[in-house]
């Protein structure tokens, strides 16, 4: 029969080996919730970021959607008549011609004949254009100043730069009418002219032929404004939202020309009252 003291040895190691074993479970357990956690972190961490688990269900196919970028197809968006908002696309040409004939207070001093017309400016807004214009006017001048200085022919050349804002008074209309004015720097230069005899020539021979040459002229610098308005067609454009147009004017202008009594060049007296008064008529295209 054993002894008690190899009982009690036998005991206390059963004791020992049991205790191992709970640290050991206990061990394993806190490992595998470790495990766990790491895993599920793992998981959230490579998750996209635009996961959102309330995220609503895809719009159906056809669907409006508000994008960012809806107003690209829209013609409400910046691409009206006058299109844009830069720079080089509110800048606007005209160019034109036509005649111009004198008020009845100018026409001792200067009579019928044409003009031409180029210019350039701004679209300020659909119903205002800012314009710089620059005009040249070739008038003829009557027989009895001519006579005066015993010249056989004359004529009176007008040129200016003047500013002509351009106000449309039906600006979402294909055809419409406007109100046009300004002022600005005129020159004016009447001349006198004589047949002279010159030489001509041709790819066969040189001849000797008449042409007239200015013998005698006078000029001056001074202000000077107009006032007028006119109509116009809008060309193009699938809403009548061209920027080409036709326009056809009619303005009064006056230039503020010194009366003058001369002899130009040596020529007979004559004598010319102030202020020049015109009516031009122009037609021509603005784009």
């Amino acid at each position: 029969m054993p002894s008690t003291h190899f009982l009690i040895s036998m005991r206390s190691a059963s004791l020992v080996c049991a205790a191992a074993l709970l640290a050991a479970g206990a061990a394993s357990a806190q490992t595998a919730s470790a495990t766990a956690a790491s895993s599920y972190s793992s998981s959230l961490q490579f998750m996209p970021a635009s996961f959102d688990a309330a995220e609503p269900a895809a719009a159906l196919p056809g669907a409006p959607t508000p994008a960012s970028g809806g107003g690209q197809y829209d013609n409400r968006g910046g691409g009206s008549d006058f299109g844009g908002h830069g720079l080089v696309s509110r800048l606007t040409w005209e160019a034109g011609g036509g005649f111009n004939g004198p008020t009845s207070d100018s026409s001792p001093y200067i009579t019928w004949g044409g003009n031409f017309t180029v210019g350039g400016g701004l679209r300020i807004n659909p119903y205002l254009k800012a314009l710089i214009e620059y005009q040249f006017i070739d008038d003829k001048l009557p027989g009895a100043l001519i006579a005066e200085t015993g010249a056989n022919g004359g004529n009176a050349h007008i040129w200016s730069f003047t500013i002509d804002p351009v106000l449309d008074l039906m600006p979402k209309k294909s055809n419409g009418v406007y109100i046009t004015g300004g002022g600005g720097f005129y020159r004016k230069v009447t001349n006198f002219t004589d047949p002279e005899e010159v030489e001509y020539c041709s790819y066969y021979y040189c001849g000797i032929g008449e042409e007239n040459e200015v013998v005698g002229h006078f000029s001056s610098n001074q202000g000077g404004w107009n006032i007028g308005g006119g109509f116009r067609h809008r060309m193009g454009g699938f809403y009548g939202d061209s920027k080409t147009e036709l326009f056809a004017e009619a303005r009064f202008l006056l230039v503020n020309t010194p009366a003058v009594t001369t002899e130009p060049n040596g020529l007979g007296t004559t004598t010319v009252g102030a202020d020049t008064k015109l009516v031009p008529v122009t037609l021509g295209l603005r784009f």
